[in-house]
């Protein structure tokens, strides 16, 4: 996997990310599995013209801007108001209020063939710490990247309801899709 040199914005509509959530506890059939997606995001991978130097990569989300893609499970489906009802139930606990952004920067890549892993330094609701996300390049040639994150290692408390019956799983996927110019 190799790009040009140079530096290469990423952002909508030419890539995604992605944040999927599960439900756990007793009740969780009551609740839904989320795919949410960030409408507002940028970031940018840059590619050192001499030979062998390492890329670097930075993304910043607003967080303010995730919306429900899809509901999975449940009781019955997720209607319209139900999504906005997520939305607007999910920026407490993410504090977007005082940090409404996530921001990732990369500390080292790992390019192998057509995978590569990209580790960094991850800030989330006002605390930082490392996360590492493993890309592969598909046959059509988009680029995706897996990532878990746990949501109380930011400091961020899982969403529960029914009395605690009802609660979203710790750890939270992050997809990411990139269309790139990538060389072969």
């Amino acid at each position: 996997m190799r790009l040009d040199p140079g530096e290469h914005t990423l952002g909508p509509p030419s890539a995604t990310v992605r944040l999927r959530t599960y439900r756990q506890g007793i009740a969780s059939k009551a609740g839904h599995d989320l795919v949410l997606e960030a409408a507002s995001w940028h970031g940018t991978i840059v590619v050192p013209e001499e030979p062998g130097a390492p890329p670097s990569v930075t993304a910043e989300i607003d967080l303010r801007s995730l919306f429900v893609v899809a509901g999975s499970g449940g009781v019955k489906p997720l209607t319209d108001g139900d999504k906005d009802d997520i939305r607007a139930a999910m920026q407490k606990p993410l504090r977007t209020g005082d940090h409404p952004t996530a921001t990732f920067r990369s500390t080292e890549v790992r390019v192998g063939g057509d995978q590569a892993a990209i580790l960094g330094e991850l800030t989330l609701a006002g605390q930082t710490h490392p996360v590492e996300l493993e890309v592969r390049r598909e046959g059509d040639g988009t680029v995706v990247g897996h990532a878990e994150i746990v949501q109380s290692t930011w400091g961020i408390k899982p969403y529960t309801g029914f009395l605690g019956a009802l609660k979203l799983r710790d750890a939270v996927d992050v997809d990411v899709a990139v269309d790139v110019p990538l060389q072969v």
